[in-house]
């Protein structure tokens, strides 16, 4: 599992680090570990000797961990320059380093008409920068990132808000990150994940000093793996889960059969559904079990999905409060978000999962949608707070917070192709499923994106793809991860 720390966290763990080792051997653990990621990116495309390094060099720390870097491509033969973005505050042993090592220092004007480099090392702000790039370090990042040379930026791309994702201003668009010591929130959370790149942890002993309990955490093929609920041989259809599913309307009944192929294909015992969708639903999986409705009539489960196009009558409202009434974990989607109602939930002592995307997340909390984009985390936390429940923010990055102190939990599967008609009711059926077969909401949610951002990679393949082949393709990504 992957584990992200706060800037306070991170910090902290490094001033009870340093204390115990020489002054300055943290730095020249981040300095080596970024001199083999950067002559990794250069090796691909060529070699490390003879090759042209341009490093961008702030203040502090982590313009001496990219001075140091710098020296030992120096010393194993690649040209390399440095352009000093506050001259006046750079990390002088770094520099002297540098420049012992044959670097060259340039001035920042000179930095456009360099001609063609093999590598762009940004090291300009560290996990302290706030606000975006100021504006000559952002009119320096874009004159020498015209070219095509690859952007490797150190701790994390300058001008990202480490503890939140968000972008405030201009921020250098990298290639790959190398991080130290411990993933930051930004290089997991869009939009600021979006700047990162390929990923590279290196490791500079900081595990034992860092807290037990992360701020983030993103789960792995083990993780998922571990938590998938796999029938044995005692297991019968009512044991494995059976999974109510109140979606559809007669203006939208592809909905709840797209919640319905979600469910099934999750692994669940058995399926009832109760609606007006019957017909269509029955015509495409006829193991289901039908109800006109209520909910409440269909007849026992362990969990309900409730809201994928329900539309707004009012039997469709009736319909969400007869499921929020059940003394069962609920998944409310879609039109369930806005026809529930936030004192019933709250209310509820059984589980419920919330899965709005950015537009539904902006009406449940009050504000603009651009306000949702621009700080998912703090958004996901905001919603599990307000409504006492687990919430499962769709996205770019996909959240799944609780009310709490747990950590917030990243997908990493996501892929654009899922942004299509119909794939969030696949998510909510199959999620669903889960929670009938017995996971607790926060895993249940988790290991629902996780497969489902897989299944539309293994459906898609680089190719667009509709709703029902992700949830035809649920199956061989449960496979994948049971492999």
């Amino acid at each position: 599992m992957r584990h992200a720390y706060s800037v306070e966290t991170v910090r902290a763990a490094e001033k009870a680090l340093m204390g115990r080792l020489p002054e300055g051997t943290l730095m020249k653990r981040a300095a080596a570990g970024l001199a083999v990621a950067c002559g990794d990116l250069l090796r691909r495309n060529g070699r490390v000797y003879g090759s042209r390094v341009l490093l961008l060099v702030g203040s502090g720390d982590n313009g001496g961990d990219t001075l140091y870097a710098g020296a030992r491509l120096a010393r194993r033969g690649a040209g390399v320059r440095a352009v000093l973005t506050a001259p006046e505050k750079v990390h002088r042993a770094g520099l002297a380093a540098l420049l012992a090592a044959g670097g060259q220092v340039l001035d920042g004007a000179d930095a456009g008409a360099l001609g063609p480099v093999d590598l762009v090392v940004d090291g300009i702000t560290g996990i302290g920068g706030r606000g975006g790039l100021r504006p000559g370090a952002a009119d320096l990042v874009r004159a020498v990132t015209r070219g095509h040379a690859p952007v490797l930026s150190v701790d994390l791309p300058s001008g990202v808000e480490a503890d939140t994702g968000q972008v405030l201003g201009a921020a250098v668009r990298a290639d790959a990150t190398v991080t130290f010591g411990a993933y930051k929130p930004g290089l997991l959370v869009d939009p600021a994940a979006g700047h990162a790149g390929a990923l590279r942890l290196v490791d500079i002993g900081l595990g034992p000093e860092l807290p037990a309990r992360p701020d983030l955490e993103a789960l792995q093929y083990a993780d998922v793996a571990a938590l998938l609920p796999v029938p044995d041989a005692e297991s019968d259809k009512y044991r494995r889960g059976v999974v109510g599913v109140a979606a559809g309307s007669e203006r939208y009944p592809g909905a709840a059969v797209l919640a319905v192929a979600g469910a099934l294909h999750g692994g669940a015992g058995a399926v009832r559904y109760a609606g007006p969708g019957a017909d269509a639903v029955i015509a495409r999986f006829p193991e289901v079990l039908v109800h006109p409705g209520p909910p409440s009539k269909a007849g026992r489960v362990q969990a309900w999905v409730v809201g994928p196009g329900l539309g707004d009558s009012p039997s469709a409202a009736g319909a969400v409060a007869d499921v929020l009434a059940a003394d069962v974990p609920v998944l409310v989607d879609a039109d369930g978000l806005r026809l529930m109602d936030a004192g019933a939930v709250r209310a509820r002592t059984a589980p419920t999962v919330l899965t709005p995307h950015a537009g539904e997340a902006a009406a449940l909390l009050g504000v603009p949608r651009e306000e949702i984009e621009a700080g998912r985390l703090a958004a996901v936390r905001e919603l599990a707070a307000r409504y006492e429940a687990t919430v499962l923010l769709k996205g770019s990055t996909t959240l799944v917070a609780e009310a709490g102190d747990a950590p917030v939990r990243i997908n990493p599967t996501g892929t654009s192709w899922l942004a299509t008609a119909g794939s969030g009711d696949v998510l909510s059926g199959l999620t669903g499923s889960l929670l009938a077969a017995g996971l607790g909401p926060r895993d249940a949610a988790s290991v629902g994106a996780y497969l489902h951002g897989l299944a539309a990679r293994r459906a898609s393949d680089g190719a667009p793809v509709a709703a029902q082949d992700v949830a035809d393709a649920v199956p061989a990504a449960w496979r994948d991860v049971r492999a």
